[in-house]
């Protein structure tokens, strides 16, 4: 196995990184998440236009680029680094890949062009506001807790007026913490069919301006990842893929195990960007007419984090490698985040609390990146179940018995 980049990929990292230091600085994230998409149009036009981030795990067939989750993994911990705000994670890295997996081939060459080119984004609506047990991240999406069960709850969905044969559909029921949802040009919703006795969940296409859809934008704890309420009361929606028994749930668990591997490395890049910001601090920081950097304790303390860094990073990428290790390294990429944000708080003395400062941005993305994709305890207990270091998996999770 050669662990080395290639020259493509280390141009991917090179030139996002160039462009992001003149456009992705703290002063234009600040701005950007305060229009009304979430994100700053033009630079998502540039990134899409130019350097064909959306399109990067696309077939070239629809337009894309073709490449692997390596690719799409070094994009996003340069996107991490700086926190920008972007539907990339929505559109390229959820809802891309269940069009490729699931729709009809009318379907995917209707969209996936548009999502490639960046001319449409895409986001992923699921019941219960649990983003990571749906993927299969935290838990067997197979389970009906998630999406509120067949008989009530979640989100219903039933043929229109012509019995379906048309391929039309109503949905009835909410989302919330849906990322990008509140600006998404096509919103893929998780629905349960066919009532209780025959209850099935479907994925469903809604447009933005689908009849019954209201959204709202939701006041959340890191303003870089927007997020929405979804209301459909007896929305228009169209089947993604055909009934015919195709394994949704197990669309999403795939998607999720490939999605983690890029969100572990687009927190890679934030710890990095919060580490970077604090060695350079310290640098410059005097006590008693020396730079706190030189002091031992600070160093031991840095080193721990730097430690920390490149374990995380390693293990993303060897999970872009390896889809089956994506959960464990996103739960080790998640913890980095959350304790080099801490300690660079610290690090950063009185300054460090204050709004002004952006050290406080970088532990606002850690833990509600913990809230919407894990939390780590809870990645690390279905991984381990799923390995069988507790017995058999069930339904409900892994039995705790002790093996012998």
């Amino acid at each position: 196995m050669d662990a080395a980049f290639t020259a493509e990929q280390d141009e991917i990292r090179r030139t996002l990184r160039d462009l992001l230091t003149k456009h992705g600085g703290p002063g234009e994230v600040r701005a950007a998440v305060r229009t009304a998409e979430g994100h700053d149009p033009a630079l998502w036009h540039r990134l899409a236009q130019e350097l064909g981030l959306p399109g990067l795990a696309v077939a070239e067939e629809y337009g894309g680029a073709g490449c692997t989750a390596t690719e799409l993994a070094l994009a996003c911990e340069e996107t991490g680094r700086a926190l920008l705000p972007s539907p990339l994670l929505a559109t390229a890295v959820l809802a891309a890949p269940l069009i490729t997996a699931l729709g009809t081939p009318e379907q995917r060459a209707e969209l996936l062009p548009r999502i490639a080119d960046g001319t449409l984004t895409a986001a992923l609506a699921v019941p219960g506001g649990s983003m990571a047990a749906a993927l299969g991240l935290t838990a067997d999406n197979r389970a009906a807790a998630w999406a509120g069960g067949g008989r009530a709850g979640g989100i219903q969905a039933h043929p229109d007026g012509d019995g379906g044969g048309g391929g039309g559909w109503r949905l009835y029921g909410e989302a919330d913490r849906v990322l990008d949802g509140h600006s998404a040009g096509l919103l893929l919703v998780a629905a349960h069919a066919g009532g209780y006795p025959r209850s099935r969940t479907l994925l469903f296409l809604v447009s933005a301006e689908a009849e019954g859809l209201a959204r709202t934008r939701l006041t959340s704890m890191d303003e870089t990842r927007p997020l929405a309420r979804i209301e459909l009361r007896d929305a228009a929606a169209r089947l993604l893929g055909a009934d015919d028994g195709t394994d949704v749930c197990g669309a999403l668990a795939d998607t999720g195990s490939r999605a983690a591997a890029v969100l572990a490395a687009e927190a890679v890049g934030a710890a990095a960007g919060a580490l970077e910001r604090t060695v350079a601090y310290v640098k410059e920081r005097e006590q008693f007419g020396r730079a706190i950097g030189s002091f031992q304790a600070v160093k031991h303390r840095l080193a721990d984090l730097y430690v920390r860094v490149e374990a995380a990073r390693s293990a993303a990428y060897y999970a872009a490698w390896d889809r089956a290790a994506g959960p464990l390294a996103l739960a080790q990429a998640l913890e980095a985040a959350r304790i080099v944000a801490g300690e660079a708080v610290q690090l950063h003395g009185g300054i460090g609390f204050t709004w002004e400062h952006e050290a406080h941005l970088y532990v606002k993305r850690a833990a509600a990146d913990e809230l919407l994709f894990g939390p780590v305890h809870r990645l690390r207990d279905h991984a381990a179940g799923r390995a069988g270091l507790f017995g058999a998996v069930t339904a409900e999770g892994p039995a705790r018995g002790v093996a012998v």
